[in-house]
């Protein structure tokens, strides 16, 4: 009687781990093209003005890109920021860009062209608002900005956007109260020098470089963006949820800030790309910025705040599928 149940024991467990190789033959097949192949081909990564934090870091993680996906053609291009960068990613004109929550959140609610092929590959490091006057100015406070002229950000940029806001929320109509200049990072700054502008927006990663620059050749200061402004800008959208308050610390600008924190506002930016991008690149794409953070962050410091324990969290997008493949096999 024994011998029976044996083999029929032996034949079972037989049974059993060949239905068990099979399965595991079967995960590995399905996880090839993903954890095996190199992507290949090229992609164009929308950045932003020449001067500014989106370009810098583009620049530094085309390098990047370059050495961890060698079969991949990276083109940079030019943008004015945010908005015109979300509009050639969800046409195709680019496959991945850089925008701030705020903008992408915008762009959705506008159901505008693509945005619902729109989707996140990681969060990235936080902008902080800046408005930047000289230091004998008489602005104390962003109501004081009525009747000035104000560099208030390229049409298609993140500063144009939450500049308008800003100045709404204050109680200023951008369009009647100030002289609205639409420049950019890269003109703005030698325009306060010259007296053309009285003041300018910006908003960008700490240090921006071009603001830094500034503050050491010319006699600058930040007015105070405090926390009652940012909870009447909270009221005007749903968008503008992702504004929180924020404090710029004391060595942000040292020749600007004397030793002093400034209170402002922050919005996170994030890693776009669409629903048409093929998996294993958005995968190799995303691994490279994680990886790269303190590589670019010598350089471009906003970047040394990439964290892959934060990056997943893409609101208002959802994960594209070849990113949450990257942080499901990754640990923090």
């Amino acid at each position: 009687m024994l011998q029976p149940l044996s083999r029929v024991s032996r034949r079972r467990a037989l049974q059993t781990s060949a239905t068990a190789l099979a399965v595991v033959g079967l995960l590995l097949w399905w996880l090839m093209p993903f954890a095996g192949a190199s992507p290949a081909g090229s992609v164009t990564f929308s950045t932003g003005s020449q001067s500014g934090v989106y370009q810098r870091y583009g620049v530094l993680l085309k390098d990047a890109l370059a050495k961890d996906l060698p079969d991949v053609d990276i083109d940079l291009r030019l943008s004015e920021g945010s908005q015109e960068n979300l509009a050639r990613v969800a046409s195709g004109e680019a496959d991945f860009t850089i925008a701030t929550a705020d903008a992408v959140a915008k762009y959705k609610r506008e159901s505008k062209a693509g945005a619902e092929r729109l989707r996140g590959c990681a969060r990235l490091y936080d902008d902080y608002v800046q408005l930047v006057v000289p230091r004998s100015s008489p602005v104390l406070k962003i109501e004081d900005l009525r009747g000035r002229k104000v560099g208030v950000g390229q049409v298609g940029s993140g500063v144009r956007l939450v500049a308008e806001r800003l100045l709404t929320a204050a109680g200023i109509d951008p369009k009647r109260d100030i002289t609205a200049v639409p420049a950019g990072i890269d003109t703005m700054p030698s325009q306060l020098e010259r007296g053309k502008l009285d003041a300018f927006f910006w908003s960008g990663g700490l240090p921006t470089s071009t603001v830094q620059k500034l503050s050491e050749r010319y006699q600058i200061r930040l007015v105070p963006l405090e926390s009652e402004l940012v909870e009447k800008l909270h009221v005007t959208s749903d968008a503008a949820n992702y504004y929180r308050s924020a404090v710029m610390p004391p060595d942000a600008y040292l020749q600007a800030q004397s030793g002093a924190t400034v209170p402002t506002m922050a919005v996170a930016n994030l890693l776009v790309t669409t629903d048409r991008i093929d998996p294993a690149m958005v995968e190799g794409f995303t691994r490279t910025v994680i990886r790269s953070r303190d590589r670019i962050g010598n350089t471009v410091h906003p970047a040394q705040l990439v964290d892959l324990r934060t990056a997943v969290y893409t609101d208002p997008l959802p994960l594209h599928e070849g990113a949450r493949r990257y942080y499901s096999s990754s640990k923090p």
